[in-house]
């Protein structure tokens, strides 16, 4: 494989928080609190994009459009979303002090890497105020990046590729097709792509399963194989150029 100068990891899924399950509960908890139930894949949809727009990509869905109109008379429009949002803060702030522990071979991966002569940079969808919970955690666990860029830091979050360049400007690194940008969403690889990047989509640890590490060893092999085949092929669709089950397998990737 071709050498990098850096390589940009997403977060929850891709590094903590494996199945990313902290926002997945508290999208649901936030539509939940007015009386609107939205299903865990209604929830996952959109992951990947900044936290508000998340939201209004939600409340959009024709199903919970509907929902929102017999229980209020109208769609929800910008000032329900912005009250949710205004909510959902506070309320992930909580969950991510639990639940940002780093998903196992991250650190030994990223020493990797490091040791090839890459920098280490992050991108998230998650807000500033939201990575100085998270970023503490996984650094006492082992994990530290060279840069974080959060969605609030720039114009527009995924799939516009700010962040990405915004990262790359942080490490000092170009062209960005010497960068490697891995994310467990497929609008983290659209934006990967976005940036003229190459792009490595994670497709066991993060939000295309969407389970948790003990749930994941409660299957079988082939149970497990045929999860793994459906998220796979929206990887594939979306452009990614390889795809792993776990960051802990991106040094077999490097040194192939």
């Amino acid at each position: 494989m071709p050498r990098f100068q850096a390589v940009m990891f997403d977060w929850a899924g891709t590094t903590v928080d494996y199945g990313s399950r902290a926002p997945a509960r508290v999208f649901i908890e936030i539509f939940h609190r007015r009386g609107i139930e939205i299903t865990e894949a209604e929830a996952r949809g959109p992951m990947g994009l900044a936290k508000r727009e998340h939201i209004a990509t939600v409340a959009g869905l024709p199903r919970v459009t509907a929902m929102w109109q017999e229980k209020y008379g109208s769609p929800a429009g910008d000032v329900e979303v912005d009250a949710m949002y205004d909510e959902f803060l506070p309320l992930q702030k909580e969950t991510l002090a639990n639940s940002s522990d780093v998903i196992p071979g991250i650190p030994e991966a990223v020493e990797e890497c490091r040791r090839q002569g890459m920098k280490i940079g992050s991108t998230t969808g998650y807000t500033r105020e939201l990575m100085d919970v998270v970023a503490p955690i996984a650094a006492r666990n082992g994990y530290a990046p060279d840069a974080i860029v959060c969605s609030d830091d720039v114009s527009a979050g995924r799939p516009a590729p700010w962040m990405n360049f915004r990262t790359a400007e942080l490490l000092g690194i170009y062209p960005m097709n010497a960068v490697l940008i891995v994310d467990d969403t497929a609008v983290g690889i659209t934006a990967g792509l976005n940036a003229g990047a190459t792009t490595v989509a994670i497709t066991q640890t993060g939000n295309s399963l969407g389970l948790s590490l003990d749930e994941v060893n409660d299957l079988s092999p082939a149970d497990l194989t045929e999860r793994l085949a459906a998220g796979e092929e929206q990887f594939r669709e979306a452009g990614a150029r390889h795809l792993l089950r776990s960051v802990a397998d991106l040094p077999d990737l490097l040194n192939s």
